[in-house]
């Protein structure tokens, strides 16, 4: 069934929020949110959050991400006290809420475990690359990024799910391209020319893959 996802926050809409961004990206992974207290209002509540992680488990584990100090205590406090927790674990992150989460959310979607989906949430890679095939140098090719927005973050999920199908190690400007955090940060704008790098069995077709990817409008 996969990792599924929890998102902590003091506001329910904030929470809400985060899991409609993330399911953009990443549909078939269990998004859930936990936000506000007991009555709906600002703050965090132990009961919303194991029911969500609950919700959450689909076999694979449970990575919970939160907002503030304060409901990344709430959630520690309840994976300690769970009475059946989660077979595969579940995993409390201090990471950006937004970005961590997305990024987490995509390596779910990938298919990757729980301690990958963990290094995604925190900008790591979120997965070993393939490699090279009998030390062979690999496939370059430098294309013009055509989105008039740029690699902004739906095109940069695009990418990171792209090159996840692929048994290749791909890189961006000599950026992994499983890690959707450090993707945006390259901050690439339309008519950047993008170096595009691919070592491993499936090197030639992610080449390709990846290239028509960033020349499509």
């Amino acid at each position: 069934m996969g990792v599924g996802l929890v998102f902590v926050s003091h506001s329910a809409l904030i929470a809400e929020g985060l899991v409609q961004l993330a399911a953009q990206m990443a549909p078939d992974v269990r998004l859930l949110a936990a936000g506000g207290d007991d009555d709906g209002g600002i703050g965090t509540s132990a009961t919303r959050v194991e029911e969500a992680i609950r919700a959450a488990d689909g076999g694979d584990g449970v990575a919970v991400l939160g907002d503030l100090g304060s409901a990344i205590l709430t959630a520690e406090t309840v994976v300690e006290l769970l009475d059946d927790p989660p077979a595969a674990g579940v995993r409390v992150l201090d990471r950006p809420l937004a970005e961590g989460g997305v990024a987490a959310a995509l390596a779910a979607q990938a298919g990757d475990g729980l301690d990958a989906v963990c290094r995604a949430a925190a900008g790591e890679r979120a997965d070993e690359p393939a490699p090279a095939a009998d030390g062979l140098s690999p496939l370059e090719r430098e294309v013009v990024l055509e989105d008039p927005d740029g690699l902004h973050a739906r095109p940069a999920a695009d990418l990171v799910r792209t090159v996840s199908g692929f048994d290749a190690a791909v890189t961006v400007q000599g950026t992994d391209a499983r890690s959707l955090l450090a993707v945006l940060a390259l901050g690439l704008r339309q008519g950047a020319r993008v170096r595009v790098a691919a070592t491993g069995p499936d090197a030639d077709a992610a080449l390709q893959a990846v290239a028509a990817l960033l020349e499509r409008r």
